[in-house]
């Protein structure tokens, strides 16, 4: 087979395509009904309207109510509002940030991780909890550190490089049990990142148990530029973008019609197919696996086997450098990843491999392989031969 002439996208969890779908749904509002739904002529009102029917849409997905969805310009913008948002609300209360305790795990996405290591800067104690080999949250490392002055907790719902999936629920239901035993507290509450499960997983945030939720339409084949926020009644948290108070006062800034249209539309399209598409998904990830299995004196599988997104698979060989690799694989026809798209090239090797208690060396050759609509059988075959060539190649190279 020459794949040559034609690319395969293995990249999904860093960004999908837009839905052609989608780019109809978005289409009026470009141009045609392009008024500032901040307006009170009909233009105004018209996009207005728009947004209203997309946010209820949206919550009714969530089976959240429709003022607990907070458009934001994507999922880091969302997972700022959620934990500086708390953290300043308390500030404002007159609470000191060196008084106040957060939980986090060792392998969130960089737009958490970083902001849980600014407020540690800034006098905030914050415990980083380690996961298991397989990439794990286990709920009961997350109950034992538990105090009486912890705010919040972030865990994400599934891992972006390993695609390793948590116990949400489950931690929720131990948080909930904490809050009853401290006289019924409102503190902490329980973030989670759930951008990457979106796509595979349906959530209900009552059943889930958290008061804070992200989701970001990238992923989803939605558009760039838009993410939410879910944030349950009575969660006290305050802005982190000041100007004019849109969204119920919590983002402000003239919201993107269009964008938020094609979110609700994507989303839409996701609920309809999900079922059927994880199943393919599942069965692709399987078939790679089991020839990836051939390898296995040759590279390392990380994450874990069965409890991961139904779409990814990550690798490490041994020796070669990812982005080497990923170069290597660019030129044959193959996009994928390395570590998480957001992380910054100072740092070669993936923080969240290491974290599984991997040498640096498996850490820097890590391969993350996702998969997405438009992925077939012939495309893992394919890419499983040149890896097989790359891997040959360095053999004789040595």
């Amino acid at each position: 087979m020459n794949k040559k002439d034609s690319r395969i996208y293995l990249d999904y969890a860093a960004s999908t395509p837009v839905d052609e779908q989608v780019v109809l749904a978005m289409k009026p509002y470009w141009s045609e009904n392009f008024g500032n739904p901040g307006s009170i002529h009909k233009e105004g009102v018209r996009a207005k309207a728009a947004i209203d029917i997309s946010r209820k849409s949206i919550a009714a997905t969530l089976c959240a109510k429709e003022d607990e969805i907070i458009f934001t310009g994507n999922g880091t913008e969302a997972n700022n509002l959620a934990i500086y948002g708390v953290a300043n609300y308390l500030v404002h209360q007159k609470r000191d940030l060196s008084k106040m305790h957060f939980i986090t795990s060792q392998i969130e996405h960089p737009s958490v991780l970083n902001l849980f290591q600014d407020l540690e800067a800034r006098g905030a104690h914050v415990t980083y909890i380690e996961v298991t080999p397989e990439g794990s949250v286990r709920p009961t490392d997350v109950m034992d550190v538990l105090k009486e002055d912890t705010v919040l907790v972030s865990i994400m719902f599934a891992n972006n490089e390993i695609g390793t999936i948590n116990q949400i629920a489950n931690i929720a239901k131990l948080i909930k049990a904490f809050r009853k035993q401290n006289t019924n507290a409102a503190y902490p509450y329980f973030h989670t990142d759930a951008s990457q499960a979106l796509i595979f997983s349906p959530i209900n945030v009552e059943k889930l148990g958290v008061d804070l939720l992200t989701i970001d339409a990238q992923k989803i084949y939605g558009p760039k530029g838009i993410g939410a926020l879910y944030k349950k009644r009575n969660t006290n948290i305050v802005q982190v973008i000041i100007g004019g108070n849109q969204e119920f006062g919590l983002r402000s800034g003239t919201e993107s019609v269009p964008l938020i249209v094609g979110f609700a539309k994507a989303l839409e399209i996701v609920e309809k197919d999900r079922e059927r598409e994880v199943e393919r998904l599942k069965g692709l990830r399987d078939h790679f696996l089991n020839l990836l299995e051939s390898l296995k004196s040759k590279i390392e599988i990380n994450g874990d086997l069965e409890n991961r997104a139904s779409n990814n698979v990550n690798i490490s060989i041994p020796g070669i450098e990812s982005e080497y690799a990923v170069v290597l694989l660019d030129n044959m026809g193959i996009a994928c990843g390395s570590r998480s798209s957001c992380v910054s090239n100072d740092s070669k090797e993936s923080y969240v491999v290491e974290a599984l208690g991997k040498s640096k060396e498996i850490a820097l050759s890590s391969l993350r392989f996702t998969f997405g609509k438009d992925t077939s059988k012939e495309d893992i075959d394919y890419t499983f031969s040149c890896i097989k060539k790359i891997i040959a190649n360095f053999d004789k190279s040595k």
